[in-house]
């Protein structure tokens, strides 16, 4: 059996930076046209200036084979400025503006504490038409981790959009049943869903023993949640659309006393998409989810290219390449049933 459809883009993904661009870039160009690429760098990418750099290294990185379009965003901090965000605006290779909530997740540290200082450049971005990539997280100590994106679209995302309701949102990796009701409930915003957020609940990273692998952020969920998740990106709504967070970490650094969040999935993200789908009866689906409904939103062209999996049961790699060291793969050494032609 074969699936072809319109080429796919990945509409949130972390690269990493200088000798992990060797494997990363290359890893999403055999699947993907483009993609939404992350800010959070040390230091992060806060102006155009620095985005054009970025993409420059991401760009050299690729196989003269291949062809991949890197979409850049900026670093939402105190220093993007109104006039920032009109340079970006006007500088075709930038596409969004990434809000870390202060300590949210991997290189969160220059995120905004509060958006209580931010409203002039949020209100220029709606006036532009730049989009707001949200990591929808409250980061207070005291609140149950399990808890942190419900509460954040109740104490900030929604005051935000009924504060400044032209302004364009996606809720990227949405994680709970609570996200996909309020993303159905503002029909002008968009979310992003991964793979493994789908694949799994939080008992499969916990029960019988942890497995730091699963771990990522925002955490996973109970399946309640996950469920809801795989009928939201089945349905054929537009609002859901394929951003696979795929989130690489040295091993080391997820196997350790306190390992990173992020799960690696850029080789083989449309394989595990495909099983998800395949699963709820919805394969015919997977095109609209995965090609059709992000270019939408962002106001780009579809692909006019093509990609073909084959349904072939097929061991995923353990682990890849990374630096001077490696980075496993989600599902590494098991078998998935789809594989890319």
């Amino acid at each position: 059996m074969q699936l072809t459809i319109t080429r796919p883009d990945d509409w949130h993904l972390h690269l990493r930076d200088d000798a992990a661009l060797s494997t990363t870039v290359p890893d999403t160009a055999r699947t993907f046209y483009r993609a939404i690429v992350m800010p959070n760098l040390k230091p992060p990418v806060q102006t155009v200036d620095a985005a054009i750099a970025y993409r420059s290294r991401i760009l050299a990185a690729l196989p003269e084979t291949m062809t991949f379009d890197p979409l850049m965003t900026l670093y939402l901090t105190s220093d993007v400025t109104p006039e920032i965000i009109r340079e970006a605006a006007d500088t075709p290779c930038i596409h969004g503006v990434k809000l870390y909530p202060q300590g949210a997740t991997t290189n969160s540290e220059a995120g905004v504490a509060s958006l209580d200082g931010m409203m002039e450049t949020l209100e220029t971005m709606a006036e532009v038409g730049l989009p707001l990539l949200v990591h929808g997280e409250v980061t207070d100590r005291d609140i149950d981790i399990f808890d942190r994106e419900a509460i954040f679209l109740e104490r900030t995302l929604g005051p935000l959009m009924q504060n400044i309701p032209a302004l364009r949102v996606v809720l990227e990796h949405i994680t709970t049943k609570d996200s996909v009701e309020f993303v159905k409930a503002h029909p002008e915003m968009a979310a992003t869903i991964t793979a493994h957020h789908l694949l799994y609940e939080r008992n499969d990273m916990l029960a019988g023993g942890i497995r730091p692998h699963l771990y990522c952020l925002p955490i996973l969920k109970r399946s309640l949640h996950r469920d809801a998740l795989i009928a939201a990106a089945t349905s054929g709504s537009p609002q859901f659309f394929l951003g696979t967070d795929s989130a690489p970490h040295a091993v080391g650094d997820k196997e350790s006393d306190c390992g990173c969040a992020g799960c690696y999935t850029a080789p083989h993200a449309l394989a595990l998409y495909a099983e998800v789908f395949e699963q709820a009866g919805h394969l015919d689906r997977l095109e609209g989810f995965a090609s059709h409904f992000g270019p939408a939103f962002y106001r780009l062209p579809v692909n006019t290219t093509e990609v073909t999996l084959i349904r072939e049961p097929t061991e995923v790699p353990m682990a890849r390449p990374f630096g001077e060291t490696e980075v496993r793969l989600l599902k590494g050494g098991e078998i998935v049933n789809w594989r890319l032609a």
